[in-house]
């Protein structure tokens, strides 16, 4: 069961040690810090070896990597365990049209090398597709990436928060991704590591490497999701395409003992029915979803 979050400036009270320590013990084995950007907060090494004192957590984080060759080895002394990195495009242009960032590709990629020389990994690159995009960056970045021991996932273009104006035909699939890459380097399926995984997984058939394809759209998982999202302002979500969370902030600041708040977990999680990626229509897309800014990937 994985546990994710932002880690802005409000994280550590959304993440405190004991707070998290009884999300642990209510069957959460991996944290995540996720954003926004997390390697903007201040204090995050802090942050990251109070998390990282838990035993049996496994601690990640994911980051556009602006900041990540000046901060890869102290988040590794800190206790981070692995790191994923989003990148949709080699192509200067192409990827700051995608993301609407100020800063080079080069940048980026100087974080992933910095990240791997720390022990880092395996460090996973993400890319979000976007059809007319970035679609003809799928190719270049398979071929730069394989054979680098790190592992490419490809996330279908998905309809989060209520602002992005996501439409069907922006998205290029899956099975398409993948032939379009079978067809250059012939892949073969591997198993999952655990059920409830997001990504779907390949591997190059010459032994070259892995690339996953997240396909929330067109292959939807809600059935066997394993994730919870906790956010700043401390409410828990249960869906990445969540209307609206559960106040978690009365239990935090109120002085709820670690009992009180675990009933509260087990409470939610029992009464979850999130099935949004299984319903989604045209009807669906509007409605006022939570932006993944507040409440990560």
């Amino acid at each position: 069961m994985l546990l994710t979050g932002w880690s802005g400036r409000c994280a550590t009270c959304a993440f405190r040690s004991p707070t998290a320590a009884t999300f642990a013990r209510h069957g959460i084995e991996k944290i995540r810090l996720t954003g926004g950007e997390p390697l903007v907060r201040r204090n995050l090494e802090r942050l990251i070896e109070m998390l990282a004192a838990i035993p049996g957590i496994d601690l990640t984080l994911t980051t556009n990597g602006s900041l990540l060759a000046k901060k890869a080895q102290a988040l590794k002394a800190a206790g981070l365990k692995r790191i994923t990195v989003s990148l949709d495009s080699l192509d200067d242009a192409v990827f700051m049209k995608m993301n609407d960032v100020d800063f080079p590709v080069a940048r980026v990629l100087d974080g992933i090398a910095a990240a791997a020389a720390a022990g880092l990994t395996p460090i996973k690159i993400n890319m979000v597709v976007k059809r007319g995009v970035n679609d003809a960056s799928i190719l270049p970045m398979a071929r730069h990436f394989r054979g680098s021991g790190h592992i490419l996932r490809f996330i279908e273009y998905m309809d989060v928060g209520h602002t992005n104006g996501w439409r069907m035909d922006d998205v290029v699939t899956a099975r398409q991704i993948i032939a379009m890459i079978d067809a250059e380097a012939p892949l073969e399926p591997v198993d999952p590591n655990y059920r409830g995984e997001v990504a779907e997984r390949w591997r190059y058939r010459d032994g070259s490497g892995e690339v996953g394809v997240i396909a929330s759209v067109t292959q939807a998982f809600c059935r066997d999701c394993t994730r919870a999202r906790l956010s700043t302002e401390g409410r828990l979500y249960t869906c990445l395409f969540a209307t609206a969370g559960h106040e978690f902030k009365p239990l935090l600041r109120g002085g709820a003992s670690d009992a009180e708040i675990g009933l509260a977990i087990d409470e939610i999680w029992r009464g979850r029915g999130d099935r949004y990626s299984e319903i989604r229509t045209e009807a669906t897309v509007p409605l006022q979803k939570i932006e993944m800014s507040y409440i990560g990937g």
